[in-house]
């Protein structure tokens, strides 16, 4: 008896960490299209390197909503670039915080023409005509990115929603702007090295930290699943998931006919 109160008592807590928000459901699956381009429709190939405006030109142009990825200069400019160093991107050494955007306008990346751009000259580009699903960079306990990104998304009229690993930026737009569409971004980070600690990695990757920022989708690497989290939030509580990087005309199959939103590379077209 006691050990069968205990186990319910268990499950109660469980379903209370992972629980989302379910009232803006409609909304998400309302977007369309589904399929959003990683980093933008991008192709190295090609000379059009991620997260650059050409990437986000031929997005747009072939009608394909945009993944982008959000960091915070140390002047408070929002700039569109994924990893957290440059060296990988722009042959340079150093976090992206810690360079002003005046200094970081005058790399290229990956060799070619293109800069890294302003979070406001995309927006400015895409101008509604595609969804946009932008990712929140929060390598630290401050959250100024997110009062960044809302002052400007504010003033935008087009299709967006957020998404994060760190949680606490998603509760930031759960107190400060609900009506944002807001993603829970997990993976199976305990099994990569990174900075921080391993209860945290294990917290997020199994959405225990949900009942923080009470995600309206989860948004899953695809090479990760199947997940007992995610099977319960798909199939119980019908919530959307995300799953990303599509690259091959398998995954972007099984990310079509199994999941709500397919986040993919470069899969056959031309340029």
């Amino acid at each position: 008896m006691i050990i069968g109160i205990i186990l319910f008592m268990i499950v109660l807590f469980y379903f209370f960490m992972v629980y989302p928000r379910r009232s803006e459901k409609r909304r998400i699956l309302d977007i369309s299209p589904s399929m959003f381009a990683h980093r933008g429709y991008h192709d190295i190939a090609h000379h059009v390197p991620e997260n650059s405006m050409t990437a986000f030109y031929a997005a747009v142009k072939h009608g394909y909503g945009i993944e982008l990825d959000l960091h915070l200069t140390r002047d408070g400019q929002l700039v569109v670039f994924h990893d957290d160093t440059l060296e990988r991107l722009c042959g340079h050494s150093g976090r992206v915080e810690d360079w002003t955007y005046d200094e970081l306008k005058e790399l290229c990346l990956l060799g070619t023409n293109e800069r890294i751009p302003l979070f406001q000259e995309v927006l400015s580009v895409v101008d509604g005509r595609v969804p946009l699903l932008i990712e929140l960079k929060i390598p630290t306990a401050s959250l100024k990115i997110c009062e960044k990104t809302y002052s400007i998304l504010k003033s935008y009229s087009g299709n967006y929603m957020i998404q994060s690993f760190n949680t606490m930026g998603l509760r930031w737009f759960r107190l400060h702007a609900p009506y944002i569409l807001r993603g829970q971004l997990a993976e199976h980070l305990t099994a990569r090295k990174s900075r921080e600690a391993w209860l945290l990695k294990f917290i997020v990757q199994n959405l225990f930290c949900n009942f923080l920022g009470r995600p309206d989708f989860i948004s899953y690497r695809m090479s990760d699943l199947p997940h007992l989290s995610v099977f319960l939030l798909k199939y119980i509580f019908r919530v959307p998931i995300a799953v990303w990087t599509l690259t091959t005309s398998e995954d972007l199959q099984r990310g079509i006919s199994g999941y709500h939103i397919q986040i993919f590379e470069k899969h056959g077209e031309y340029y």
